[in-house]
């Protein structure tokens, strides 16, 4: 090892980020030829967006290229230690700019942990045009950003970095770093190291310098699993979050909960929290099973899915893993039925394949005369009016009127649905 070479105080990710587009690795679909950031970098044109990508993708280093290479003002604060009074701030500054013809970018990295009305204090200034704002979030914006600020910026989706990304990332801190490349190092477990990082740009290279420190001290580093390992202390729990690890448990938990195995589906629910896992994620998809395994059979699963995403949502881990094993072994243990998810999927089958007939004049709404004189709501009998509180008519158009898409299954509520359903319809409907 060389003399002079100190440990910096400034860590490897931060070192070597991309300064151009150039230097920058993946993301081709954003950052490549003709492709729409790349455009608003080299023209100097941005515009409002939202980065979303699992951690470690690059959004962070897109913004910082954009604000290398804009002419605008750049501002770039972290949801979790910013606030409205920050905002407000730089809208102020935001304001002034604007007179003199000067654009004003703000950056907000971690943008889901802002609630409703740290989010709310940016839409008159997105809107109007006071400022530019960009975006970061791990967390689908869906979910996480509302609607009003959604609408006024575009979402952009970061791909997971390849493994090809990943070397070429590797492989230009080590020959380019400078502390990095005056180490012996004689080989690098790359395949491990990649493993360990699940896709993680940032903790690829947090790794591996922790283990060039670790090893420095000797005259041949050689960066082994075992080199590894040591560094992670996780050895093992080792969970891809963002890779192929992750979709695999992910695909264990919701194959156990719908077989009916709570044991296995806590087992796996384990494995994600151990290794780091979002539980708003775990919880998200236990919401969506819910209704499309469990559905009738068992109406209150869906209830308690959603009141666990909301629980998890206020109260943040360690205790939230009561909680969600509470719904876990709750789901496994209820009958299931995916007659609810099987009816939609075929009723919109039938609309994107066949003909669009017309609403049926008995079953339109006459909330004028003219309508009413032209027979809208005409003959329509109200199932209120007759016993049981229904009557046999045809809701669907003549065209369709055997068509059935939801089918009951024997299994829980929903066998008492399909027996209600049956002894209404009698001969009309095959249950």
């Amino acid at each position: 090892m060389k003399k002079n070479s100190e440990i910096p105080s400034v860590p490897l990710a931060e070192r070597t980020r991309p300064a151009t587009v150039n230097d920058f690795f993946g993301q081709n679909n954003l950052l490549g030829k003709g492709r729409p950031i790349r455009l608003m970098i080299e023209n100097d044109t941005p515009t409002s967006f939202i980065l979303w990508g699992p951690p470690g993708s690059g959004k962070t280093t897109i913004a910082r290229i954009i604000a290398n290479h804009t002419k605008a003002d750049f501002y770039q604060i972290n949801a979790v230690s910013s606030g409205v009074k920050d905002i407000r701030e730089i809208i102020e500054i935001a304001k002034k700019n604007k007179f003199v013809n000067r654009r004003t970018i703000l950056f907000i990295d971690e943008i889901h942990r802002f609630n409703k009305a740290q989010q709310d204090a940016l839409l008159n200034s997105v809107e109007s045009g006071d400022v530019i704002l960009i975006g970061a979030t791990t967390e689908n914006p869906s979910f996480e950003v509302i609607p009003a600020l959604r609408s006024r910026a575009r979402v952009y989706i970061l791909e997971e970095l390849s493994k090809e990304d990943l070397l070429s990332i590797l492989d230009n801190a080590v020959r380019k770093d400078e502390f990095i490349k005056n180490v012996p190092i004689k080989e690098i477990d790359k395949d491990f190291l990649l493993y360990l990082s699940g896709g993680d740009a940032r903790m690829l290279l947090s790794i591996l310098e922790s283990a060039v420190i670790q090893e420095m001290k000797k005259d041949e580093i050689i960066i082994s699993k075992e080199v590894l390992e040591n560094v992670v202390q996780k050895k093992n729990v080792v969970y891809d979050k963002s890779g192929e690890e992750h979709y695999n448990v992910i695909s264990a938990f919701i194959k156990s909960l719908r077989g009916s195995d709570p044991d296995a589906a806590l087992y796996w629910m384990a494995r994600m929290l151990e290794g780091g896992e979002d539980p708003l994620f775990i919880a998200r998809r236990m919401v969506i099973l819910a209704s499309e395994d469990i559905g009738n059979a068992s109406p209150n699963a869906l209830v308690l899915a959603e009141s666990t995403f909301s629980a998890v949502h206020k109260i943040g881990m360690p205790e939230a893993r009561i909680i969600l094993a509470q719904c876990a072994t709750y789901l496994a243990s209820s009958p299931k039925s995916n007659a609810a998810y099987l009816g939609i999927d075929k009723a919109i089958s039938e609309v994107r394949n066949n003909e669009q007939f017309v609403v049926p004049l008995h079953l339109r709404n006459a909330p004028t005369k003219l309508m009413k004189d032209i027979g809208y709501g005409k003959e329509y009998k109200y199932a209120h009016d007759y016993p049981n509180h229904f009557i046999e008519e045809n809701y669907l158009p003549d065209e369709l009127k055997e068509k059935q898409f939801y089918l009951p299954t024997e299994n829980g509520q929903e066998k008492k649905i399909k027996e209600w359903l049956k002894f209404l319809w009698k001969k009309k409907k095959k249950y």
